[in-house]
């Protein structure tokens, strides 16, 4: 084997002649590895090395350090060229240039390359898991009422309480010198659904919001001191939206009435009372719930709020009139003669109790609720332009709620004929909605089109009195324009003034709203009617939204009219 003779550079590594220029570097950790660890690459470069090269000298003193068994290959191979030891030629003849060893490169190297961007891509993504938990994910998995670790969790801390808005305790827990807890309801059924309870599962508030029960920001002297002495820390309290007078007069007003009353804060979304009945007195849930779910006729625990689906009878025309203008229909135009019977094919609709309307503009007809004019105004309309405003209304879709709600149903589609145009233009048809839906179309009617999402807890507080968590008021869409809401408004303010909810006029706060009179078969096979009002106050500066339904309470003037109007009352009164 022939000695190679090195050339040192000044300022670098050993080098020798040729290799820089060629960019080939540095053969200092060759020298340093043993020849029995050299694979295929190692020996391409000594190859490479062993070239025939006037700057060689057999005199070199060149001391590397090889094994003496090792054999050069006869040949290698690169991008398809071989180098033959012998004639130092490729085998096409043509001498070896530089531009030859400028394209030869070792290989080898791609599969650890893949290996090391694999395992790269792979801790980025578990990065990106980690991040989006903690911004995202991680209050929803903390709050579960299925996650173990809050059980564990009361072993070492009593749950807080949750509170009113205006200080009032909602539920607490009782701790006993011995040990015993029991979670204690002050204002029994009255909040039954809305603060839920936290036995038999979790249900309410006490659900939403049972990490935040169960979390302790007792000061650390004083948890060093509980844990000494074996007492438990103080969870932290919540506060909800949720004001005791208002639904105090929700609760007397619905009366024995089967329904749901909701008052809420357009400008804000939040939630001041939600009532339904029946109920039930969560203090007694344990002597009492084996009854409550096997007893189907009452449905105690559904929360006729937001999950109880009605037909909404007039209340729908809000929509229907918003479908009307976004057709381009004028409404200073529309004019009507109301016989009080529409007939369409086998169908045959009648205004409420038979009335007869006689001629009739817009304004009147949707003021006096007329079936008949909502007939053609249906027609006019069309299945598709109704469908397309339902659905931006939120009609059939996920609502934005803190506790759970049913998504309405919505069947007309432009295969379903003129009979169910028609009747699902004035409320009847197919349609479900809840009271809830119907609170949040009005919100947005009164917001100048924008729905403010809805919010039943404000904050928490630990037992310090830090404030925590805190909930601003934010966006959830725009359900309309505020062109749109001032026709709306000026429609409903007129439903109050001389039309089918006139008992509301004239009182020292302004109202508008829309009544609503929905027949549904019992079952025994007869109809009956659910009665409704849904409306606001404050007008330009609306105050509160009211959404009533009274389940066979008979027309919606009758009915949850006077229930809206004893509740708004007692409220203003105070002021």
């Amino acid at each position: 084997m022939r000695e190679r003779k090195m050339i040192q550079d000044e300022e670098g590594p050993s080098l020798f002649p040729g290799m820089e220029e060629l960019g080939i570097g540095s053969i200092r950790r060759m020298e340093e590895r043993k020849a029995d660890e050299f694979e295929e690459d190692a020996r391409f470069e000594r190859a490479l090395l062993d070239y025939d090269d006037d700057s060689y000298d057999d005199d070199s003193d060149y001391d590397g350090d090889y094994d003496e068994d090792y054999e050069e290959p006869e040949s290698v191979s690169r991008k398809g060229k071989v180098l033959d030891r012998e004639s130092e030629r490729l085998i096409d003849g043509r001498e070896l240039t530089a531009e030859d060893l400028k394209n030869l490169r070792p290989v080898g190297r791609g599969p650890y390359l893949f290996i090391s961007c694999t395992f790269i891509l792979l801790f980025l993504l578990l990065i990106g898991q980690v991040v989006y938990f903690n911004l995202y994910q991680k209050d929803a998995i903390l709050d579960s009422p299925y996650n173990r670790r809050q059980n564990s969790l009361s072993d070492s801390i009593i749950r807080g309480r949750i509170l009113s808005e205006d200080g009032e305790a909602l539920a607490y827990t009782y701790s006993g010198d011995d040990g015993y807890e029991e979670r204690v309801y002050p204002y029994a059924n009255m909040y039954a659904h809305t603060v839920g309870y936290a036995s038999h599962g979790k249900n309410g508030i006490e659900s939403v919001a049972n990490y935040q029960l169960m979390t302790s920001h007792t000061n650390l002297i004083d948890q060093i001191a509980n844990d000494f002495s074996g007492k438990k820390n103080q969870g932290d309290d919540v506060v909800t939206t949720l004001n005791t007078r208002m639904t105090q007069y929700a609760w007397d007003a619905l009366g024995d009435y089967r329904g749901a009353v909701i008052v809420m804060d357009p400008k804000t979304g939040a939630i001041l009372a939600m009532v339904a009945k029946p109920n039930f007195d969560p203090n007694t849930l344990a002597e009492t719930w084996e009854e409550m779910v096997s007893d189907s006729s009452n449905s105690q625990l559904l929360n006729r709020a937001t999950q109880g689906l009605y037909p909404p009878g007039s209340t729908f025309k809000i929509v229907t009139t918003l479908a009307y203008m976004r057709s381009k229909h004028n409404l200073d135009t529309f004019r009507y003669d109301c016989t009080g019977i529409f007939e369409i094919g086998n169908t045959t609709v009648h205004c409420y109790k038979d009335a007869v309307h006689g001629e009739e503009d817009f304004k009147y007809a949707f003021a006096h609720s007329c079936n008949t004019a909502f007939a053609q105004i249906g027609l006019d309309t069309g299945a598709k332009a109704l469908g397309d405003t339902a659905e931006k209304l939120l009609i059939g879709k996920e609502l934005p709620s803190d506790l759970y709600a049913s998504k309405s149903r919505y069947s007309l589609t432009e295969q379903s004929g003129e009979a169910e145009l028609v009747q699902t233009a004035f409320g009847q048809g197919k349609t479900l909605v809840t009271p809830y839906q119907m609170a949040l179309i009005v919100a947005a009617i009164a917001n100048d089109g924008v729905l403010m999402k809805p919010y039943l807890i404000d904050h928490a507080v630990t037992p310090t009195g830090k404030i925590l968590n805190q909930t601003k008021p934010s966006k959830y869409t725009t359900l309309m324009t505020k062109s749109e809401t001032q026709v709306l408004k000026q429609l409903m303010k007129a439903v109050v003034d001389d039309g089918s909810a006139s008992a509301l006029s004239g009182r020292s706060y302004e109202v508008a709203g829309k009544t609503g009179s929905a027949e549904f078969t019992k079952s025994d096979g007869t109809v009956g009617t659910h009665s409704w009002f849904v409306g606001y106050t404050g007008g330009e500066n609306p105050d509160l939204v009211i959404s009533v339904l009274a389940e066979n309470g008979g027309a919606g003037s009758s009915t949850a009219v006077p229930i809206a109007e004893r509740i708004l009352d007692s409220w203003y009164s105070e002021w």
